[in-house]
């Protein structure tokens, strides 16, 4: 009878163990089990580019490649994840589950590149509809609010440009404003929305403003956080030419969250990312909270950090050896110390006075919130699609991974992390050796020791075997 309740125990082996929701706290992301202070280190996940999503078919619907993605990611030192382009109707439980298995958080558009799936920056007012909202925005709310490991949402990527009707900002407030209303209502947690906006100088400080301020009839509408995508520093560059200084006291006075959403210019190759050093420095830090490096997988455009050459076989290239040393240097235990200085700041009312482009939108009315809308918001959307969390039992990755040199990698696997804690560089490497002829010199980044932490089935099956065979004797 012992016996069959310590198997019945065992089976509990591969539960898969929940990260802390994250909060926010004035500006910055906060682990609420630890107070730890909670810097990006990240890197966008779009395997495929837009043209290998499809309704059938997204990032985090197939369970082989996000069990192979999150090892490798998780060996790098990875905390975060931003997907771009998903299907709400997939079942996501597998690949969320695994990437929470990993200590990797997720912060997902919640458009898509298909036929009005998106704001359309040329006629919002067309787009922002109710069915916009039903297929696509709140149906991806209801995907993916049920895994604490979804850090946020972004209601737009780039949506402000010299491109955009004038009108633009006021929508995208619309539809922060709308999201936020409905993970009130429908959501057992508060999960932040925010927007992801392009470095375009000319109209970046308008553009924060416009989404940081409070309105005191619409409190909703404001961003919670606010990404950056950012490519300025190329090569071995430094803080001053890059401009970082320049961003780092346009947001220091920031009441909520920055980060770069997109980062690591590609002009200069192999990328060294000597930026990373700058990103998470002490002075940086306090304004911004770390940054995701554009992008894992190679594509046309080569921004890759690892090609994926078929279902079997990865290489890890030489940008994913370089980040990583870039990694290691950093100090976690002062990056993740708490600043009461940072949770002080308080919004800026929204003024005219704050805009200062003449052709950027300088008055806040919030497009009103259509009826349908509402009532989709009061009653919830027609059959949704919930996610949840199911167990990780596979932690073996079985794809063959070389390095850049072209030797193969042994021992990658994914390492469960300890409860309420999250990745972060060093902590989880599954170590492995390079082995195998190549055209380097044998110097790979991956011939190292495991200095990871074993999953909780390995410690919990010790535990087991100890006691059945002292129940044996």
């Amino acid at each position: 009878m012992l016996f069959s309740h310590l198997l019945s125990l065992g089976a509990l082996a591969t539960t898969t163990l929940a990260v802390p929701s994250l909060v926010v706290d004035g500006k910055d992301f906060v682990n609420p089990k630890t107070k730890d202070r909670f810097q990006i280190i990240g890197v966008d996940y779009q395997p495929g580019g837009s043209s290998g999503f499809s309704k059938d078919k997204d990032p985090l619907s197939d369970k082989e490649a996000c069990l192979r993605d999150a090892a490798i990611m998780q060996n790098l030192g990875i905390n975060t994840i931003r997907i771009y382009n998903l299907s709400p109707s997939l079942n996501h439980d597998e690949c969320a589950s695994i990437f929470n298995a990993a200590g990797i958080y997720m912060i997902l558009d919640v458009n898509s590149p298909l036929t009005g799936g998106s704001l359309d920056r040329t006629a919002p007012w067309e787009s922002y509809n109710p069915k916009y909202f039903e297929e696509q925005v709140f149906a991806a709310i209801e995907a993916f609010s049920g895994y604490p490991n979804t850090l946020g949402f972004f209601a737009g990527n780039e949506v402000i440009n010299e491109d955009s009707v004038r009108q633009v900002p006021a929508y995208i407030r619309a539809v922060q404003r709308d999201m936020k209303d409905y993970i009130k209502k429908h959501v057992d947690r508060a999960i932040p929305v925010g927007y992801s906006a392009a470095d375009v100088r000319s109209i970046l400080d308008d553009t924060a403003h416009y989404m940081m301020c409070e309105l005191k009839n619409s409190t909703s509408s404001r961003s919670d956080f606010f990404g950056l995508n950012s490519y300025s520093w190329c090569g071995d560059s430094s803080y001053k030419k890059a401009g970082y200084d320049v961003l780092t006291e346009k947001f220091s006075n920031a009441s909520l969250p920055v980060f770069f959403s997109e980062y690591g210019c590609n002009e200069v190759t192999p990328r060294i990312f000597t930026e990373v050093q700058a990103l998470y420095s002490q002075e940086m830090s306090q304004a911004f909270s770390g940054g995701l490096i554009y992008e894992y997988t190679q594509e046309d455009n080569n921004y890759g950090l690892v090609k994926v050459n078929s279902s079997d076989t990865v290489t890890l290239l030489i940008d994913y050896a370089n980040l990583q040393k870039q990694y290691e240097k950093l100090d976690m235990n002062r990056i993740e110390s708490s600043n009461v200085t940072q949770t002080s700041v308080k919004p800026v009312e929204c003024s005219s006075d704050l805009i200062k482009d003449k052709d950027f939108l300088n008055t806040f009315d919030i497009p009103k919130r259509l009826d349908k809308i509402q009532k989709l918001i009061d009653n919830g959307i027609d059959k949704p699609n919930k996610g949840k969390l199911v167990d990780v039992s596979s932690t073996k990755i079985p794809t063959t991974v070389y390095d850049h040199n072209g030797k193969k990698v042994n021992g990658l696997k994914l390492n469960v992390v300890s409860n309420d804690q999250s990745n972060s560089p060093g902590s989880n490497k599954s170590g492995g050796s390079s082995s195998g002829s190549g055209d380097g010199d044998g110097d790979s980044d991956s011939d190292k020791d495991n200095a990871g932490v074993k999953t909780s089935g390995s410690v919990f099956l010790g535990f087991l075997s100890v006691v059945v065979a002292a129940f044996l004797l």
